[in-house]
């Protein structure tokens, strides 16, 4: 029997930059969504025979769950957002931006809910925000509510699009973060059932405090046949979901908190309060997955607030993998000597400068008091041969826990709880930081120490997650929200306080690289991978994650590197913010030629690293433990392009790749052996070996 057809009715349009914006009602069920597609591409939206995906996915707690074979799936679908009732549309111009405010109501449950839609001027994306205000006599708990929600794809095709549509994630370990999964939604068995009454879904993310440990929370879905891609990138740091799927001809994205069944997530609402769901960057193009990826990290671009410093993204030193641990005073002396000449500004302190007793500084996390042992002269004597020799010095901290071996781990009042009971992780445990003795202890700890000692830097490391949440509020996954916003908050405070002081953000490397937390530092750690084959592959990747100029990329340098090896690793640093370390007191002559001939190329690249558009050329690597191939990362910074290429294990001798049209190559950094030409469009380079690392600068001709 021939289905009645579908038909919506176009509420309202909003052109936002080179996006359009348009609110759909359904006729039949009166719920109304969004529909997000390029403005060029808008004439070609057609009747899309599917029902319209609500602006709001919620689940109170008493509503009956979703049907179609969906609970315990999925907690979308269910009556709490089906019964939400459209009451008008308002909008306002700004602050440099388009704010547009939708409400909803649930009279029954009588609730209220304002969709927030607010447009930068001229910005490639747009923020999503979802509130929730309780009008009503009694208390209301939420289960889930969702961040963002966008249904109807692809809108350019009336049916399902059948093998026209791939689903984007980006998947994340330890030292090895950012691979892009690409997966035909066939190949998900993510196809409409004969009937439509199946919810086909899958849900994923990260449960606990870091999060980006198995995925970052972005989500894509490209229409191949026009060549268009819808992408979310969600900014907050706790636990976190995304879900894709459909139950008829239109396939929808959404996501934000974990809700109940995925992250132990509630919400109670008493009479009179309002809840607010985390912020949600949305954008759509007609382009690729780099461009893609790039328009959302514009976001934490246009909100960045660094010290006058950053502007010239100086190198640094770190020294953990040159005393792995023990960063005794004559030995920083005798490094920061080395260093002396080379640019650096800062000189990083790493973890172990507060060991009590020699070998135990992994355990005594808590005190940060600088080692007796370690600065028998005093941390200050250190600090000032730092200087002495033209760097700054920075410190490394772990200022949320405290170690096993550390009096702070026995403060039952001060630490995290959960059943009741100081939550342990190895020998970690977590403070609490809604407790005021615990904010006046680091207050102390941290703040007024990097003010005494005039620490111009500062990283703030975290290692390890607190896992499904902690007590305190009515469910453990909200107990584990307000904890990272508290620490959050913590992070502020440095910044207003002390302005002019660097922050990176490290988190076992690269596992607290969503927005919210870059946009609280200058700089992140890329990764974890210091030793290894695979920090060139890293850190290409992170250009779709975060922006160049705050991904840090360490180069370990060894005494038996040869030039070509030196090249790989040093090279690779050009990709983000180039850190050296590693055996810096055993380097020859020769060796610190190649050094200083990169951080020379270095300091001229960095306007094209600070601003720009990457693509990477080149196969795709199945294996980053054993890479085997090549890749280009080319970036685009108006007057200039900047050209890093890196070969693996089976690599061809010569390689090519294309340029933007309009630039000459104006000069090379690489070892003896290596030429490159141009012709036309396209870059030639030649003479590669396996393990290879060169750069090019390329300007306006």
């Amino acid at each position: 029997m021939a289905r009645k057809p579908i038909t919506h009715t176009l509420l309202s349009s909003y052109p936002l930059g080179d996006m359009r914006l348009d609110y759909l009602e359904d006729d039949e069920t009166g719920l109304v969504g969004l529909r997000l597609v390029p403005e060029a591409l808008h004439g070609l939206c057609v009747q899309k025979q599917c029902r319209v995906e609500p602006l709001v996915q919620v689940k109170l707690l008493g509503d009956d769950y979703p049907d179609g074979f969906a609970s315990g799936r999925t907690m979308r679908g269910a009556i709490s957002a089906r019964r939400l009732v459209w009451r008008g549309q308002q909008t306002a111009d700004g602050d440099g931006a388009t704010c547009i405010e939708s409400r909803l109501e649930d009279t029954e449950r009588h609730l209220s809910y304002v969709h927030r839609v607010r447009h930068p001027e001229g910005a490639p994306y747009l923020t999503v925000e979802t509130e929730v205000t309780n009008r009503g006599d009694s208390p209301v708990t939420l289960e889930m509510l969702s961040g963002f929600t966008l249904g109807g794809l692809t809108p350019f095709a009336s049916d399902d699009a059948p093998e026209t549509l791939a689903l984007y994630r980006i998947r994340s370990s330890w030292a090895a973060e950012g691979r892009l999964v690409r997966e035909p939604v066939e190949a998900l068995h993510m196809e409409p059932s004969w009937a439509n009454n199946s919810a086909v879904s899958e849900r994923w993310g990260q449960v606990g405090s870091m999060p980006v440990r198995s995925y970052f929370p972005l989500v894509a879905l490209e229409d191949t046949v026009h060549g268009v891609l819808w992408g979310a990138k969600l900014t907050h740091a706790s636990s976190w979901q995304l879900e894709a799927g459909r139950k008829d001809n239109g396939f929808f994205l959404s996501g934000g908190l974990a809700d109940r069944e995925f992250g132990h997530w509630m919400k109670q609402l008493a009479p009179g309060e309002r809840f607010a769901a985390p912020e949600v960057i949305l954008t759509v193009c007609a382009g690729d997955a780099d461009e893609l990826c790039q328009r959302l990290n514009a976001c934490t671009e246009d909100r960045l607030q660094l010290p006058a410093s950053e502007e010239a993204l100086p190198t640094l030193f770190n020294e953990f993998c040159t005393t792995w641990g023990t960063p005794q005073e004559d030995s920083i002396a005798a490094i920061a000597e080395k260093l002396k000449g080379l640019g650096l500004r800062y000189f990083v302190i790493d973890a172990g400068w507060y060991a009590e007793t020699p070998g135990d500084w992994s355990m005594n996390a808590g005190s940060w008091n600088p080692s007796p042992f370690l600065f028998t002269r005093g941390l200050d004597d250190t600090l000032d041969r730092i200087r002495a020799c033209g760097m700054e010095p920075g410190i490394w901290f772990e200022f949320e826990v405290a170690g096993r071996h550390n009096p702070c781990y026995q403060k039952a009042e001060w630490l995290l709880h959960r059943d009741g009971m100081p939550l342990s992780v190895g020998a970690r445990r977590f403070l609490d930081f809604s407790n005021p003795e615990v904010q006046d202890y680091l207050q102390e700890k941290v703040i007024d120490f990097l003010r005494v000692h005039g620490f111009k830097y500062i990283k703030v490391d975290y290692n390890d997650t607190i896992g499904m949440g902690v007590d305190g509020c009515e469910s453990l996954g909200e107990g584990l929200r307000q904890h990272i916003l508290r620490v959050q908050a913590f992070f502020r405070r440095i910044r207003e306080q002390l302005p002019e002081v660097v922050v990176e953000v490290c988190s076992s490397g690269g596992h607290r690289l969503v927005p919210s937390f870059m946009e609280l530092g200058a700089m992140a750690s890329f990764s974890d991978a210091h030793e290894c084959e695979e920090i060139p592959v890293i850190a290409a990747n992170m250009h779709r994650m975060i922006l160049p100029r705050q991904s840090q990329i360490w180069a370990v340098l060894h005494k038996h590197f040869d030039e070509g090896m030196l090249y790989y690793k040093l090279t690779a640093g050009l990709l983000g913010r180039l850190c050296l370390s590693g055996q810096v007191l055993e380097l020859s002559d020769a060796q610190w030629a190649v050094v200083r001939r990169v951080l020379d190329f270095y300091a001229k690249a960095a306007p094209v690293i600070r601003r720009g558009f990457s693509r990477r050329y080149g196969p795709e690597l199945s294996s980053w433990r054993h890479p085997k191939g090549w890749q280009a990362v080319v970036r685009e910074g108006g007057e200039a392009v900047l050209c890093v290429v890196h070969t693996f294990h089976e690599a061809p001798g010569v390689v090519r790749f294309p340029i933007p049209e309009g630039y000459r190559v104006a000069e090379g950094c690489a070892r003896d052996g290596i030429v490159w030409a141009q012709t036309d469009r396209t870059v030639i380079v030649s003479g590669l070996r396996e393990l290879d690392g060169m750069a090019l600068l390329l300007e306006r001709d």
